[in-house]
């Protein structure tokens, strides 16, 4: 099935080649399986007349991308194509209206590519060979799989799989223990020896992080026990729509920040309640700024969102940036956090119960989703809980606690104790006197 004018590296080749009906691929990140993948379905295509493909990617960006590889293998093999986008909307089990883009891309032979975001409810409803992309970060990736598993029950469909794992409490860690599936593993140091051009040392230095290295490179099912919030968890409250602010309503909205200032991140999440949900409206995220800059900031999005409550890290460096904020803008709406053991337990165990329940949704990004996942619950000889997390590139766990802080700025609001003017007390006391008298 390959062809001559797709230059191909001999593993891609051969998970071209493999046209079993049940496959799976574990790969290593950037190592060419959705480009081969998208290469298989053209060439697919092509062989055979009024074909059908669904792809199933983990939001609309990652639709949008998979399809253009469909299209640029379109080009390379010379078939004749439309592109046609086209909006649908559903109203989910808890009552959401939701909306979601569909991408097609039509040959000449009639055959079909349709590209549509991971949801149980846009996967029904169609008949078509599936390719699921990147299946580990699938949000109710079992409710999807139940979706999926119908589409291609007609013989002569075929289910193709590729993910990095994340975790084992997914779908496709499951699927990868099934003997029914073609397998494929392709690690770091495989791509690399098929002519893959990563410099393995470089890579390795730079990610700084054993386990993360462990997991994205060589293809190791981590043990989730230790995980905060697992993958699984995480993926259930990523929504497209997020992190948009043109989709910002009339609030409340509230805002949480987590200072960096050389080698962490500083990063702001602005949030706004509909409902009993919180909504990601803004995640800014800022490497090496000043502080003057990260004011700056701050002064944005008071100014924008008009925040009821604020939460920020007094911990070392933040104590003054908190004194200038409650300065500018009210004790009342400004709160400093100080992250003693008992108040990072409360701030961390209310985000999960919000993960849990459903009650938030934050924008798909793979460094938030390896940031939130890195944060562990760990049980001191003392008896004591700590939270401890890897040191990444650009992060110490420092959007889940921005968003932590978010989410606590939500918990309950600091309002003003009532009072009572001394002359109201003094005419109380007058009234009475002259009652009692």
């Amino acid at each position: 099935m390959s062809d001559p004018a797709i230059q191909l590296y001999p593993y891609e080749k051969k998970w071209i080649n493999d046209t079993s009906r049940f496959k799976e691929g574990m790969w290593a990140r950037q190592t060419g399986k959705s480009f081969s993948s998208a290469a298989e379905i053209v060439l697919d295509c092509r062989e055979r007349d009024h074909n059908k493909w669904v792809t199933i990617s983990s939001g609309e960006r990652q639709v949008k991308e998979l399809m253009e590889k469909i299209k640029l293998h379109g080009e390379i093999t010379g078939m004749t194509m439309d592109f046609i986008e086209n909006t649908y909307g559903y109203t989910a089990e808890n009552g959401e209206r939701d909306e979601y883009r569909v991408l097609e891309v039509g040959f000449r032979n009639g055959s079909r590519v349709i590209g549509v975001p991971a949801n149980p409810d846009t996967a029904r409803g169609y008949s078509a060979n599936v390719y699921l992309d990147e299946f580990s970060v699938h949000k109710n990736s079992r409710e999807i799989w139940a979706a999926v598993f119908p589409i291609i029950s007609r013989t002569g469909y075929r289910l193709v799989i590729t993910f990095t794992p994340k975790g084992k409490q997914n779908k496709a860690y499951e699927v990868w223990n099934n003997p029914i599936f073609s397998k494929h593993s392709v690690d770091i140091y495989q791509a690399v020896n098929d002519g893959c051009p990563h410099d393995i040392a470089l890579l390795k230095d730079a990610i700084d992080d054993e386990e993360l290295w462990q997991q994205e490179y060589e293809l190791k099912f981590l043990d989730e026990a230790t995980a905060f919030l697992t993958y699984d968890l995480i993926n259930s409250v990523e929504h497209d729509s997020a992190n948009n602010p043109d989709l910002s309503g009339n609030g409340p909205f509230y805002a949480g920040m987590d200072i960096g200032r050389r080698r962490d991140l500083t990063v702001f999440y602005v949030l706004e309640m509909v409902g009993d949900v919180l909504w990601t409206r803004e995640k800014i995220e800022m490497k090496g700024a000043k502080f003057s800059e990260q004011d700056q900031e701050l002064d944005r999005i008071v100014r924008q969102y008009h925040p009821r409550r604020v939460c920020i890290d007094q911990t070392g460096m933040g104590e003054k940036p908190v004194e200038d904020a409650k300065k500018k803008y009210g004790e009342y709406t400004v709160e400093g956090v100080l992250f003693t053991g008992p108040v990072k337990l409360d701030l961390a165990n209310t985000l999960r119960k919000k993960f849990e329940d459903r009650q938030i949704r934050i924008p798909i990004d793979r460094k938030q989703r390896d940031d939130f996942h890195s944060v562990k619950k760990l049980t001191t000889s003392s008896g004591n809980i700590r939270f401890d997390a890897e040191r990444s590139d650009d992060s110490h766990a420092d959007r889940f606690w921005a968003l932590a802080l978010a989410v606590h700025a939500a918990g309950g609001l600091v309002v003003p104790i009532e009072y009572q003017s001394t002359r109201q007390q003094r005419d109380f006391m007058t009234a009475n006197r002259y009652l009692n008298a």
